[in-house]
């Protein structure tokens, strides 16, 4: 019922939480389209918590949560402020259906999620952030951008991770971007970032940052990390969607697999090709990996290359047997996973876009999802 209304929902809650706590409406973005994307996450994330009330994976969720909301600054007290405006924006919302029964429900629910964010964050050895300072800006055309980050302190991922990032240029806010290096001796990380349309911190960080600025750098979190299993895999990267698969041809590179990887590069046109000298001379020294890029003929649209990648990967048998990884924006992974699990396969993947709205996900979802959108 509250799903059928959800925009009502969730902009009920935030008029009730900064109406009666005044106060937290610092801790959240002031740009108004900022704000648009916040709420989208709020309900993303109880559309999550109730799809999953019944399985194991609410509870490391809700700690990696708590956890991660230590870089927003939220301390126990926000919690009940946040519990008392959902409530009240979920009896505006249902109406009638909100029965004390209903409610009595939502308020034990609402202190296992709280209490569970909490444990999450006091259990947490990792400072909130970590600084890292630019040493490095690369621009390839107007709307993609390699930064090197040299953190103050180390920071610990694996290849396929991604990180939060945050910058004082635009404050207050928060996007999650893949970091495109296996872990070096000298601590520094790549961020590759695509320049979203109207997305300030995107933009900010392809056309504005500048070598000695410094970012805040969240956790690093998600699942598109490989798995070293006697079997083939198939690595499959779409724009900057190649940076975590970049991470993990680094590691494979240094610690070469018993299996055969074959790698598909997907790019609008070759100019999106960035990487390739990178890609060319992993192919030429690494004996167990095959390349394939995948581009629209010249003078096509770019949707033409995901067709010619359908062709590709239908040609390429055994998927059933593969491992697949797959990385790009959000409609290109809907579609590539669809077709992929056609072909009997079941790809991690890694949307480098948001998904918006409602908290649905674009399309058919396949295996299992880390999100490193990047706004």
């Amino acid at each position: 019922m509250v799903e059928r209304r959800a925009e009502h929902a969730v902009k009920f809650f935030y008029s009730h939480l900064f109406w009666h706590n005044p106060g937290i409406r610092d801790l959240f973005p002031a740009h108004p389209e900022d704000m648009e994307r916040q709420r989208d996450r709020l309900f993303a994330a109880l559309t999550h918590v109730i799809a999953h009330l019944d399985d194991g994976t609410l509870g490391p969720y809700l700690r990696d949560l708590g956890r991660d909301h230590r870089k927003f600054l939220v301390g126990p007290e926000h919690y009940a402020a946040v519990g008392a405006s959902l409530l009240a924006a979920l009896a505006e919302t249902s109406g009638e259906a909100w029965t004390p029964q209903v409610e009595k429900a939502w308020t034990e629910a609402y202190q296992v999620i709280a209490d569970t964010m909490t444990a999450g964050a006091e259990a947490s050895a990792d400072p909130p952030w970590w600084d890292a300072e630019v040493v490095r800006h690369l621009q390839y055309g107007q709307d993609i951008g390699v930064l090197t980050l040299r953190p103050h302190l180390p920071f610990p991922y694996v290849p396929g991770q991604y990180t939060s990032v945050s910058s004082e240029r635009v404050p207050t806010t928060w996007r999650t971007y893949s970091i495109g290096n296996a872990p070096r001796a000298d601590g520094t990380l790549d961020l590759h970032v695509s320049r979203i349309e109207r997305g300030r911190l995107s933009t900010s960080l392809v056309r504005e940052t500048q070598p000695g600025d410094v970012l805040r750098l969240g956790t690093a979190g998600g699942q598109l990390t490989f798995r070293r299993e006697d079997r083939p895999a198939s690595l499959i990267a779409a724009g900057t969607g190649w940076a975590p698969i970049r991470a993990m041809l680094e590691d494979l590179a240094e610690h070469p697999p018993d299996q055969d990887v074959r790698l598909f590069v997907v790019a609008r046109d070759g100019a999106h090709l960035y990487d390739r000298p990178l890609i060319d001379a992993y192919a030429a020294s690494c004996g167990w990996l095959g390349v394939t890029y995948i581009t629209p003929a010249p003078g096509q649209h770019r949707n033409q290359a995901t067709d010619r990648l359908a062709t590709a990967l239908g040609h390429r048998a055994m998927w059933p047997d593969q491992d697949v990884y797959l990385s790009g924006p959000a409609q290109f992974i809907a579609e590539t996973a669809a077709l992929l699990e056609e072909l009997g396969a079941r790809p991690t993947a890694s949307s480098t876009t948001p998904c918006r709205a409602s908290g649905r996900a674009p399309a058919r979802r396949a295996g299992r999802w880390a999100s490193a959108s990047g706004s």
